[in-house]
């Protein structure tokens, strides 16, 4: 086990009150920082109002056979490999505690990365510091996509693996309207999870609040946002929602006037002179969880440096966390009736 008696954020979830079941758990949470919200008499009826936008504007098809993901599984197996192996360019591969992210066409910047924090500072990476996508995203999932009617020729220039170990997670977000076009896709892989809308994170301990809307996504799944669930409501990975290693293939389209680093932008977290090959690791497939993933669940706390907990003294209703308007305002985010969507680092 690691320091502290962990092997994965799911043990830690489980940890914080061992005397009591999930649901009190929850409640707790709940009447510490949703008072108002949820003793309301409507506060259900509110709920299951908002759980039926997020579902409406979600499609989800089975297009990729058993066969057709262990092909693609075994082709993210080799781009885990390449990154180990340091093959890739600087801004290619990016770790945080139990997920790799595998920038690919086109990357950006994000959270503590950036000089200048705060909803709406996300940008392009400059041109040529991320590799192109791979011929085999293309050929295996893309035109798949393409041929299935999913997205239109040409739509994907930038493509992301997302490659989870057991009790990893992604905290609430979402996708940066200033930087990416709709819809947004994913494809799964390796396991079945759920993605998460309108949760809120904490950290240490290491809190989700419930869930407006939990989506099931199972392996070979292809899931599309667009509309309210894309724009006007946080979507979160949970740790308890990943119990074995599994991976997304996250596919977009770049707005043609998203913003790009350029020389006058720094990263502040960038180094003089950057290690070029990555430390490598086992296999996500076959590593013992107590022994591969002890260096990084130890790192898990220091999430907190790049994502600001929320005060629990603040209350919010269910529809107040930070909103960000469409189209060409997309760059000004403002209160409405509800909820603000509050932008965290994904």
């Amino acid at each position: 086990m690691a320091a502290g008696g962990y092997s994965d954020l799911r043990e830690k979830l489980k940890s914080m009150t061992p005397h009591r079941d999930d649901n009190k758990i929850n409640t707790k949470y709940r009447e510490s920082d949703d008072d108002e919200y949820e003793h309301s008499e409507d506060s259900a009826e509110l709920r299951e109002q908002e759980a039926r936008r997020v579902r409406s504007s979600i499609l989800q098809k089975s297009i990729f056979s058993p066969g057709e993901c262990a092909l693609i599984e075994e082709k993210i197996d080799e781009v885990v490999a390449k990154g180990e192996a340091g093959l890739y360019r600087e801004h290619t591969v990016d770790r945080a505690p139990l997920r790799n992210k595998y920038f690919f066409g086109e990357g950006y910047t994000y959270g503590a990365q950036l000089e200048k924090r705060g909803p709406g500072q996300e940008r392009l990476y400059r041109k040529g510091e991320v590799d192109e996508i791979p011929s085999w995203v293309h050929e295996l999932v893309i035109q798949r996509l393409v041929s299935n009617g999913v997205i239109p020729e040409g739509f994907v220039n930038s493509a992301v693996i997302n490659d989870y170990q057991p009790g990893g997670c992604i905290v609430s977000h979402v996708d940066p309207l200033h930087i990416f076009a709709r819809p947004i896709v994913s494809v799964s892989f390796f396991s079945d999870s759920a993605l998460c809308f309108g949760c809120r994170f904490q950290f240490k301990p290491i809190r989700v609040s419930e869930p407006v809307f939990v989506l099931p996504v199972r392996r070979g799944s292809v899931t599309v946002l667009s509309g309210y669930a894309a724009d006007d409501i946080t979507h979160c990975i949970r740790p308890q929602d990943i119990k074995e290693r599994r991976a997304v293939i996250i596919l977009r389209k770049t707005r043609p006037d998203a913003p790009r680093l350029d020389s006058d932008s720094p990263l502040s977290s960038s180094p003089a002179g950057r290690p070029a090959p990555l430390k490598a690791k086992r296999s996500h497939r076959k590593a013992d969880p107590d022994a591969a993933h002890r260096p990084r669940v130890l790192e898990m706390d220091k999430e907190e440096n790049r994502h600001p907990s929320l005060s629990r003294h603040r209350r919010h209703s269910i529809r107040s966390e930070n909103y960000w308007r469409r189209g060409q305002d997309y760059d000004k985010h403002q209160e409405t009736s509800g909820r603000k969507v509050k932008m965290r680092r994904h």
